[in-house]
């Protein structure tokens, strides 16, 4: 998508305001951006009346006051920087009207107080924002929609946004969109940030990033088919840290050959980037973070990181059709408090890691490391020998003990079915042993092959697998 020009951005600007004065309201909000567009006379080009309103709790006049826009996008082909708004708090008394002109610096008489309006008792709140650009509605709106595409996977509950695109010169254009952050899959409104996060990058997922209206028949994508982990982690305020909450979801999909992006669904995974619940670039440090994390030891192989078109990770090891999303967001206690530091730096590669684990702990055999995988591979001729030697030993009493450790019933008994309940077990162990390496040496030791409930011991030292390291390629060393 083309970069918006300063008008565009100066619109995305106050409807994110808007939005905000929405999601921290405790009421249900509606958000409508009414867009008309006229040729007056026809010679000239084309001019927009942009409405933007909300319900939300008031606007703050500092937040007018200290706008900001582009020079290029005030001057007399696209905008003379004059716009008006109105606004007001459940406890006004009046609706309070004021003119701004942008064209003046910030401070120096920029903002006209106008008549109020009574409220006459009544109990509401809200904000409109009036102005009229010379801008192509082609332009416009695709960037609008693209904004709320991704706000929507933050999936604030209690803000309903409401789009109107008009060409006056043209009857019977009118168009109307309906943003609903609980349309599929309704969170309850005490539902924690996360989850909410967790809920809207699959809603995100299962459309091709908001490409398709429904979910995408030929893949067969559905919610309970995606692979989902969540890390969280976060600073205490200090004079050395901001009092960062760092959220992390990251999503596993599978496309189908048949689905018309399936050359789209591998190689590359765009970071979707919140900040205080906002969408924006990701920082450099942050990005920086995710390229300094130990991604081999899960099984990936990072290539480059692509910043041309936004923020890419690129996957050298991905199987075709797989695809990775990764939505990050960091929200600080104190809003008003910007600052990053090398500890948002190290929190940011904590998070990622923590969803990187729910992963391998919720999906067994999933993100397994490179060590792992070369582990696995010898899984089915040791699960052969071993069955093997039970099968052809002349002990009974020896051969029923080894079937009731596997579980296996004496009648049940054939090659292939000992065979196979031996590698299973040996995989299951592999893939638990891979999860219990990366955590803290308090979780140690590998579990026994033939037991399910396993007692731990502190003797296990915490292994990261490098390329070039000296790994040891003895299964039983792997399993003990």
């Amino acid at each position: 998508m083309e970069a918006p020009s300063p008008v565009t951005e100066l619109c995305l600007d106050l409807i994110l305001a808007a939005f905000q004065r929405c999601r921290v309201s405790e009421d249900i909000c509606r958000l409508s951006i009414i867009l008309k567009a006229s040729l007056s006379p026809p010679s000239d080009s084309p001019i927009i009346r942009i409405s933007i309103s909300d319900t939300g709790i008031g606007s703050n006049l500092e937040e007018f006051q200290n706008l900001k826009c582009a020079k290029q996008a005030i001057d007399t082909q696209h905008w003379d920087g004059l716009l008006s708004f109105i606004t007001t708090s459940t406890c006004d008394s009046e609706v309070y009207r004021y003119a701004l002109n942008l064209r003046e610096s910030v401070g120096n008489g920029r903002l006209t107080r106008l008549p109020s309006n009574p409220k006459n008792g009544a109990k509401f709140s809200g904000s409109e924002v009036c102005l009229s650009v010379s801008e192509s509605l082609d332009a416009l709106v695709p960037a609008i929609n693209h904004f709320f595409r991704k706000i929507l996977i933050l999936k604030i509950p209690n803000v309903a946004v409401d789009l109107v695109v008009e060409n006056e010169d043209i009857p019977g254009s009118r168009f109307e969109n309906v943003f609903l952050a609980n349309e599929s899959n309704p969170l309850p409104f005490s539902a924690p940030n996360y989850e909410r996060l967790k809920s809207g990058l699959e809603d995100y997922v299962i459309k091709h990033g908001h490409r398709l209206n429904q979910n995408c028949n030929p893949c067969f994508l559905i919610r309970e088919n995606l692979k989902a982990g969540i890390g969280m982690a976060c600073s205490l305020e200090s004079e050395r840290s901001s009092g960062l909450i760092a959220e992390v979801v990251i999503i596993i999909s599978e496309c189908g050959p048949t689905c018309p992006y399936y050359s789209q669904c591998s190689s590359k995974t765009e970071i979707l980037y919140f900040e205080d619940f906002r969408p924006c670039s990701i920082p450099d440090q942050f990005v920086n973070a995710l390229s300094g994390i130990d991604w081999k030891s899960y099984g990936l192989s990072l290539g480059n990181v692509d910043d041309q078109e936004g923020n890419f990770l690129e996957w050298e090891n991905l199987p075709p059709g797989t695809h990775i999303s990764i939505v990050l967001h960091c929200y600080r206690k104190q809003p008003s408090v910007r600052r990053k530091s090398q500890a948002d730096r190290s929190l940011i590669k904590r998070s990622v890691k923590l969803a990187l684990d729910d992963l391998k702990e919720k999906y067994s055999g999933t993100l397994l490391s490179r060590h792992a995988v070369k582990i696995r591979s010898y899984a089915p001729d040791l699960a052969k020998s071993i069955a093997g030697l039970i099968l052809t030993s002349n002990d009974s009493d020896f051969q029923e003990e080894c079937f009731s450790l596997l579980g296996l019933q004496t009648k049940e008994i054939k090659e292939e079915t000992v065979e196979n309940c031996i590698k299973e077990k040996i995989i299951s162990v592999i893939n638990t042993n891979d999860r219990k390496s990366r955590k803290s040496t308090e979780m140690a030791a590998a579990p026994s092959l033939f037991e399910d409930d396993c007692s731990w011991n502190s003797n296990f030292h915490d292994k990261e697998y490098e390329e070039g390291d000296d790994e040891s390629d003895n299964l039983f060393d792997y399993l003990d």
